[in-house]
């Protein structure tokens, strides 16, 4: 499908977001059937997560603290007391022919999400609800070329959803807000975050009205979309076939779609049900929740830092970059790393360095995360003290006491000390070292001293080999120009 620019901007595209974050709780939602990926299909069921009569469900608790740090998260009132519905339909994949999920009494309500829009300024989508449920079941197309397989295991895993109002403009900012949401999810230890496992999924509510237009156009939902970039690939997609549907007089249905992500284009599934379709009733095996204030209190003490206040100090605080910030709290354990490296040292700039340079080279060779990394927080802080106090350079810190300190288990200091790395300053030192450079390349030092400048480097290499890397750079550099203007 083309689309041309000038038609493309009569419209508004409006969009919504429903995310479904699977808890990383033990057991599932209201059995003791273990919650756990990749297990033999249909082996973590009972006759409580198969809807056998006579089986009552029981809450799990931790559901209900993961909601409240979720809310807190995003600045959601908490509700003080709440209710469990059933919301009826039937599905091979949801064995009691009803899901227990909570309808007029969400645990949390309002609050937003703040995202960077199109020209990387600040927009705050608002939170709608976020509620508990539980999910279904799988079906399995793509191993029997005749039948549908079930695996139940996932029936009965506790989610909670979290739900935008429309206020998502564009595919990019919809990809920015589902970022954001994985990125609270596992700062806060509640869920992996792991689309291509199922683990969070995204349902994405679409539609298009004329710039100026008062009243929004018919929303179509879109579902199946495993990564983030899908979700934006499966909005563009919408987005250009609803305006070119709108352009050719085509008429438009409320309905679900499911996104082919090979050819990066929508198919109908079914009419979207509304919610009188799915006869919600009060669930009366389930007492109501209570919520306390003391006990809000105490799990928002146990919630870590969290991205955009960190983002916010890093930036505003410390005078660091965007990009900076950006990398810094894109991974929890990452900017926990940080936060310890700080307590050691102001250089703020040299610690992003050494974590997004060396260190991280080290986690992407090794394949491990930064919990195993060898060399503690405190330490490359002081790697970053040797080098500002001029005891040691860039390089050699880098080339060879990094890899010591990898290796030894020791600090920069005495590592450098025991390698007899630490740094000659002494001026008279070095210039006997360039004295002996410029005897043994004549050649190289008449071309120098009659302007030829990229023979710096040469020469510089030369005084750091004769010196055995002891020999301060920014000493020896100056050195160097002095001693050819006499």
């Amino acid at each position: 499908m083309e689309l041309s620019e000038e038609i493309r901007d009569k419209y508004q595209p409006v969009i919504g977001l429903e995310i479904h974050a699977q808890m990383l709780t033990k057991t599932k939602a209201y059995s003791n059937d273990k919650n756990e990926y990749g297990a033999t299909p249909n082996s973590n069921v009972s006759p409580i997560t198969l809807g056998h009569p006579g089986t009552l469900p029981r809450m799990n608790s931790k559901t209900i603290d993961y909601a409240i740090k979720m809310g807190l998260a995003c600045g959601s009132d908490i509700a003080p007391e709440q209710h469990f519905a059933r919301k009826n339909y039937f599905y091979p994949d949801l064995p009691k022919g009803y899901q227990i999920t909570q309808d007029t009494t969400p645990i949390c309500t309002g609050g937003a999400i703040v995202v960077k829009d199109a020209d990387g300024n600040d927009k705050s989508i608002a939170v709608t609800r976020i509620h508990m449920e539980e999910d279904a079941g799988k079906s399995i197309h793509d191993i029997d070329p005749f039948n549908t397989l079930i695996d139940l295991n996932r029936a009965g895993v506790p989610l909670i959803e979290i739900v935008s109002e429309p206020d998502i403009r564009t595919s990019q900012e919809a990809y920015n807000y589902v970022t954001e949401v994985r990125k609270l999810v596992r700062y806060l230890e509640i869920c992996d975050g792991n689309m291509e496992e199922g683990s969070l999924r995204c349902d994405a509510n679409i539609s298009v009205m004329l710039k100026g237009a008062k009243e929004y156009g018919v929303r179509v939902e879109v579902k199946n979309m495993n990564s983030i970039r899908n979700v934006q690939r499966a909005i563009e997609h919408e987005i250009t076939r609803l305006i070119i549907a709108t352009e050719n007089g085509e008429p438009l249905f409320q309905e679900t779609r499911n996104f082919d992500a090979l050819k990066g284009t929508t198919t109908a599934m079914r009419s979207k049900e509304a919610a009188n379709d799915y006869r919600f009733f009060p669930e009366p095996d389930l007492q109501p929740i209570r919520v306390t204030q003391e006990k809000i209190a105490n799990l928002k003490a146990e919630m870590p830092p969290l991205p955009a206040a960190l983002f916010a100090k890093y930036t505003k605080e410390l005078g660091l970059s965007e990009y900076d910030g950006n990398l810094l709290t894109d991974q929890k354990e990452i900017a926990l790393y940080f936060e310890d490296i700080i307590k050691h040292t102001k250089n703020y700039k040299a610690a992003v360095n050494w974590l997004m340079g060396d260190i991280k080279s080290y986690l992407n060779t090794n394949a491990v995360g930064i919990s195993e990394f060898p060399i503690s927080a405190e330490n490359i802080a002081g790697l970053i003290a040797l080098i500002d106090d001029g005891k040691i350079s860039n390089n050699l810190a880098s080339q060879k006491v990094f890899p010591a300190m990898l290796t030894q288990n020791d600090t920069a200091l005495n590592v450098s000390e025991q390698n007899d790395w630490i740094q000659d300053s002494d001026d008279g030192a070095i210039l006997e070292i360039i004295k002996s450079v410029f005897e043994e390349n004549p050649a190289e030092y008449e071309r120098f001293k009659a302007g030829e400048q990229r023979l710096m480097g040469f020469l510089m290499g030369k005084v750091m080999q004769k010196s055995k890397g002891k020999a301060d750079p920014k000493s020896a550099s100056k050195l160097i120009n002095e001693f050819i203007k006499f």
